[in-house]
């Protein structure tokens, strides 16, 4: 039974961590750039540079005493997101919505003391979240105001869209909805949906949530079948200008729909996790292949945003229940080992 359905994964072209690490991060990702997307008080610089737009910077925090300070630089605000500098996976991010009476209130209406953020604060530092769990700095940043398109489709959170971008070429996309589960964050492994998005035309594809087949929003009951992203082409060509950008070859490129300033670059990631490949019922490896056999790399972005809208578009919108939902199962449990 194993066999087969590895056999099946394998005929999707599905990558698995050992692939993904050696035949992609490896090959394409020179060590010397990883701090480039690795420290996201450069990755912002490096956007800002670039005429890309980013969350706004309020403050950062950079050794345990400066936490004394936080009350006062966090009074100015009513709204904000508490981030490690060089935190992965969406660990250590706190989101505040309100502060009122020297309480501060989460997406979910749960109240915590300045305590509590000073220690969340003081955990950050001591390098709790932080890769190789290194001492770390904070940033604090503006919270995102929700796309209204969304406003059915998360819940106590921000959305937000990841897309491989290989070689330049965008090749394969994923929406990340908040859940009550994922306490407003839009981390799959805490319980975010996963909704596979076709590089053709920002229409959604699957969705997932836990890797098993979902087809509505868990909280609010929206159905995904009439999901569509805006401004698609623009959030496409944001995310391919990150190859000339940072030089990595092989880059994960987190994107949020702000109400008010439209799309906005929040993360990088020269490691980006494979789970997308579940929310898509789809593997990378073909697409990888296809750009890897281009005789020539083309240096204008909208023309690599058009042949990958044309290339990876998808057959048909399949947001629909499947009977047989094993395979994909299984990928979510082979692709991590």
């Amino acid at each position: 039974m194993f066999l087969t359905s590895f056999r099946r994964l394998k005929n999707m072209g599905i990558v698995g961590m050992n692939q993904r690490n050696f035949a992609l991060v490896s090959r394409y990702n020179p060590r010397h750039l990883y701090p480039l997307v690795d420290d996201k008080l450069k990755t912002k610089q490096l956007a800002q540079a670039a005429g890309i737009t980013v969350p706004k910077l309020l403050g950062t925090l950079h050794y345990q005493y400066d936490v004394k300070e936080l009350k006062n630089m966090l009074n100015a605000y009513q709204q904000f997101v508490i981030k490690p500098v060089k935190g992965s996976g969406g660990k250590g991010i706190l989101v505040i919505t309100e502060q009122n009476h020297n309480l501060y209130y989460k997406p979910s209406g749960e109240a915590v003391k300045l305590s509590h953020i000073e220690r969340h604060v003081s955990n950050i530092l001591s390098g709790l979240h932080s890769l190789g769990g290194k001492p770390d700095s904070v940033m604090i940043e503006s919270l995102i105001q929700i796309d209204p398109v969304f406003a059915d489709y998360s819940y106590e959170g921000i959305p937000d869209l990841r897309v491989i971008v290989f070689k330049g070429y965008p090749i394969m996309a994923m929406l990340r909805l908040a859940t009550h589960a994922s306490d407003g964050r839009a981390n799959l492994h805490q319980g975010a949906v996963g909704v596979g998005i076709d590089i053709g035309t920002g229409e959604a594809l699957h969705a997932v949530q836990y890797g098993i087949p979902v087809y509505h929003h868990p909280d609010t009951h929206k159905a995904f079948n009439d999901l569509t992203v805006p401004h698609w082409n623009k959030l496409l060509t944001l995310a391919a200008a990150c190859y000339e950008m940072t030089g990595l070859g092989y880059l994960g490129v987190d994107i949020v729909m702000d109400r008010d300033q439209g799309p906005m670059i929040i993360e990088l990631n020269a490691r980006p996790g494979l789970s997308i490949q579940v929310a898509n019922f789809s593997g990378l490896a073909p697409r990888v292949a296809i750009v890897e056999a281009l005789d020539s790399f083309d240096h204008d972005v909208q023309s690599r945003v058009d042949f990958s809208k044309k290339n990876f578009a998808a057959v048909r919108n399949l947001i629909r229940p499947r009977r047989r939902t094993n395979h994909i199962k299984n990928a979510s449990f082979l692709i991590l080992n």
